[in-house]
């Protein structure tokens, strides 16, 4: 009967085979197979085709929390798209505190104009920035002129109180 032989470390193997001895005589070699389920490397399998930047974009902005942030900041950059290229040039978004988008519009006649659209304008902002979290609009006129400011304000109503 025959002993088992040791295995022959690769190295060994290469020296024998390079000075003409067989490996075999000496010890059996294994050969070592690639486990079937490696099919990360393999081609042309499920998963392996390239994505769009704009996907794994998405991916990365959902993971981290950033797509309300982003959302909001499109809907203030493109004001435009949803109000209308003639409504935008009178108004523009201010603020957006709570879930109430605050616009700040040329005059009181478009503010009012805008109240009337108001129903509009929310379908818009949720059809194309449902990630704003937009619930409420404010259309506010233009700010009036006000004598409280500066360094030398008195308590009471102001210039107009001359008389008495």
């Amino acid at each position: 009967m025959s002993e088992p032989t040791p295995e022959v470390p690769e190295t060994l193997a290469t020296y024998l085979r390079l000075r003409g001895l067989e490996p075999s005589k000496y010890a059996r070699r294994r050969r070592r197979r690639r486990p079937a389920a490696d099919d990360e490397n393999q081609p042309f399998t499920p998963g392996r085709d390239p994505k769009p930047i704009g996907d794994a974009l998405d991916l990365l902005s959902k993971q981290h929390g950033w797509s309300g942030q982003l959302a909001r900041e499109d809907l203030v950059r493109r004001w435009e798209e949803v109000a209308g290229a003639e409504t935008a040039q009178h108004s523009s978004p201010t603020s957006l505190i709570d879930g109430t988008l605050t616009i700040q519009c040329d005059s009181t006649a478009w503010a009012k104009n805008l109240q009337f659209m108001r129903s509009h304008i929310l379908t818009q902002i949720a059809t194309r920035f449902p990630d704003a979290a937009v619930e409420h609009v404010r259309f506010v006129g233009p700010d009036a002129p006000t004598w409280k400011w500066g360094p030398r304000t008195v308590p009471g109503r102001g210039p107009r109180d001359t008389y008495g």
